[in-house]
């Protein structure tokens, strides 16, 4: 399944990445990070052989006689070494090596041709989208970076990242973490992962083959125990949601499970704000687009609030019905805001309305799907376009113009359950959508004749009247050959908008 997904805008990723370096810097970096992870593990190792001390107890006749037989007595000499500080790659300055190919006598094959195919392979050209997708595959989760050429309808997988656990959030960011790397007159190309895990890992996704992430935000101090207990300092529970302030490029929001939200100053990697204004886990997150120290937050706790970051205790609060699946800024009017509930409904809120810290009545509720709305994204560059996907399947596109919002079309794109869409931030009707099969498809928009009869933008005047094009994405190598590139969609049966929609007119 595909839990995330990702856009990176035209030309933010190096048109060359570069290939990870184990150097002695980069050695003693993760040499680090695998110690602190290390300890970690015997922290939670101790932990759990305290709670079965009592179960032990009770089998010890059995274990004396596996002493005996697997001559157990003479184990802790066996391993001595275990005792020393050691790290994953302990053995590696003891290896032979040579400078360069060419002093080494066992290769005898040249790979200069190789090595400018390869070249040629990697490069990202600046009129190249890249697209981040979180996938979880038998247990086994990994960040895939695609490519994707718009004007050739192509994308393909450019390389991938290993994560520790089940991927839940991703956000991209332009600024330097790692270490001897922050300046904050330069950018870069990176992505914050939230996962099951309580700490965020930022990677660099200009790095190929990159083997740790460049920071690890949340529970450094290994000389203190990590506490369960929520605190002001960590997170202690999974991480459900990310916001990087675009203004201020040195600090990222997360909302967690254990109920707050933080402000991370990515110049030190600690976290320098916790919030406490939920009282059950915080699902989503996001920065106002044009007020740079406002910010807004949903959670299962039914409720939905806005605030600024320098004042934690003045909070304005809209009380919901259901629980709160994701939020999004309008960005075309800044003070208005979508909320994506559990129970199949869309709101609009006016942040202006409200009143002594509490939020006023909807703008519009629009019943948008039956299921859970699991998928919602706001068109950054067409006003009154949103898409909303559900765990019924259908991925729909919205008109809410003049706050009366209709449907504009549906669409059953078999990806299963849809977890996640997204509109290119480039291009205005490149819609990315990803859910519960694995798979991950970008959709021409333009090429459907509802949205260009509902929605008048520029970049529709060239647009050739034909059949609707086939969805975007990496062919399965099975029926690749079989695909039929010229047979159009079948829309979804639409339902009539007084079924769909419900205004107040309060």
């Amino acid at each position: 399944m595909i839990s995330a997904i990702q856009w990176i805008r035209k030309g933010a990723a190096a048109q060359q990445p570069k290939k990870y370096d184990l150097n002695d810097q980069e050695y003693a970096r993760i040499s680090k990070l695998a110690a602190d992870q290390l300890e970690d593990a015997k922290q939670e190792l101790k932990a759990a052989e305290a709670m079965s001390v009592d179960s032990t107890a009770k089998k010890a006749d059995k274990e004396v006689d596996e002493m005996d037989q697997y001559n157990l007595e003479s184990y802790d000499a066996e391993v001595e070494a275990s005792n020393k500080k050691v790290g994953i790659f302990s053995n590696i300055k003891d290896l032979a090596y040579y400078e360069n190919d060419e002093e080494d006598p066992y290769i005898t094959l040249k790979n200069n041709v190789d090595e400018e195919e390869e070249r040629k392979d990697l490069e990202i050209l600046p009129t190249d989208n890249m697209l981040l997708a979180a996938k979880t595959e038998d247990d086994i989760s990994q960040l895939e970076v695609y490519v994707y050429e718009e004007g050739e309808d192509n994308i393909y997988v450019h390389h991938d990242i290993m994560l520790p656990s089940f991927p839940l959030c991703l956000e991209w960011l332009d600024f330097h973490t790692g270490e001897g790397k922050v300046n904050a007159e330069t950018s870069g190309n990176y992505t914050a992962i939230g996962t099951f895990e309580p700490d965020i890992e930022i990677w660099d996704l200009d790095t190929i083959d990159i083997m740790f992430p460049e920071t690890i935000l949340g529970h450094t101090d290994k000389s203190k125990k990590r506490s369960k207990k929520v605190n002001p300092n960590y997170h202690v529970d999974a991480i459900m949601d990310l916001a990087w302030n675009k203004n201020h490029r040195n600090f990222l929001l997360s909302s967690s499970a254990d109920g707050t939200v933080k402000l991370w100053d990515l110049t030190t990697s600690k976290c320098v704000q916790s919030y406490n204004h939920h009282n059950d886990k915080v699902q989503s997150v996001a920065w106002h687009p044009t007020e740079p120290t406002v910010f807004i937050s949903g959670s299962y706790d039914k409720t939905v609030c806005v605030l600024d970051a320098r004042s934690p205790e003045q909070v304005t609060r809209w009380q919901l019905a259901a629980d709160v699946e994701s939020i999004r800024w309008d960005p075309h009017h800044p003070s208005n805001f979508y909320v994506a509930l559990e129970n199949g409904f869309i709101q609009y809120y006016d942040v202006r309305v409200a009143e002594n810290g509490k939020g006023g009545k909807p703008l519009f509720t629009l019943q948008a799907h039956d299921d859970a709305v699991s998928a919602l994204d706001v068109n950054p560059l067409v006003p009154g376009c949103i898409a909303t996907g559900s765990t019924d399947k259908s991925i729909k596109i919205w008109n809410t113009n003049d706050n009366k919002p209709s449907m504009v079309t549906s669409r059953n794109f078999e990806l299963g359950k849809i977890f996640s869409t997204q509109f290119c931030p480039d291009s205005p009707f490149q819609l990315a959508i990803a859910g519960s099969n694995g798979k991950m498809h970008v959709w021409d928009m333009a090429s459907n004749a509802g949205v260009r009869q509902a929605f008048r933008h520029q970049s529709l005047v060239n647009v050739v009247h034909t059949e609707e094009k086939k969805p975007v994405s990496v062919p399965d190598d099975i029926e690749e050959d079989d695909m039929d590139d010229d047979e159009p969609l079948q829309e979804e049966p639409e339902d009539e908008d007084d079924d769909d929609m419900e205004e107040d007119s309060d």
